[in-house]
């Protein structure tokens, strides 16, 4: 039973260690940068949002210069079918 709980702790723990892909960056309209550590973060939908985020702990929205609103989706052109008519 001991060998059991221990095995089950380890893998556990290897687990909780185990490296993790990093999370894709954000290119969102609006941007913050914090005073103290000077980081840039554009993960924002809204001025309102990074207000509310840096809002206590200090720091500056921006417009992201960088942000491109996407092209709404379009279904491509499907090809015509070629029926023959049967004459």
């Amino acid at each position: 039973m001991r060998i059991a709980v221990y095995i089950a702790l380890m893998l556990g723990t290897m687990a909780a260690f185990a490296p993790r892909p990093a999370m894709a960056a954000y290119n969102l309209p609006w941007c913050a940068t914090f005073y103290e550590s000077n980081v840039t973060s554009c993960a924002f939908t809204s001025f309102e949002q990074c207000m509310v985020t840096v809002r206590g702990v200090g720091g500056l929205c921006t417009q992201n210069i960088l942000y491109g609103p996407r092209a709404p989706y379009a279904e491509p052109p499907r090809a015509k079918s070629r029926r023959t008519s049967g004459q």
